[in-house]
């Protein structure tokens, strides 16, 4: 019995994919959305930057602060340096209840490769744009 039951055991789901030009388009269509970037506050201010409205929360801190994360009304995309750290954190939140969850393909590598706004390069934007009289 114990054999079957490891035959047909699930295995865990994979995780739920989002192309870095998607999550732009998501991010201005999903106003509840929340951007979950778990790597380290060093990084997060490091050379790739952010996401402009993005939480960092580090892979280390996330298991204790799964209750305040868990809202059933809240997709959730999880970013990192690539994508390794941010498909543990997925399996972590999906685990917990999270059930709209998804991992940023290729991480902030990607998202700079492609040239897509950091907070840094969005916040200057703003900043150079004229006030209106």
């Amino acid at each position: 019995m114990n054999l079957l039951a490891r035959w047909f055991r699930r295995s865990p789901a994979a995780p739920s994919w989002i192309e870095a030009a998607a999550l732009v388009k998501r991010r201005e269509q999903d106003a509840a959305l929340l951007i979950l970037d778990v790597r380290g506050p060093d990084e997060f201010t490091g050379p790739l930057g952010h996401i402009a409205g993005a939480t960092n929360l580090p892979l280390n801190d996330l298991s204790e602060r799964l209750p305040e994360l868990v809202r059933k009304d809240r997709p959730v995309v999880v970013v990192c340096k690539t994508d390794r750290r941010s498909s543990i954190a997925a399996d972590q939140l999906r685990k917990a209840g999270v059930a709209d969850v998804s991992v940023l393909r290729g991480g902030m590598e990607s998202w700079q490769e492609l040239g897509l706004p950091d907070a840094r390069t969005e916040s200057a934007a703003l900043s150079k744009t004229p006030s209106a009289v």
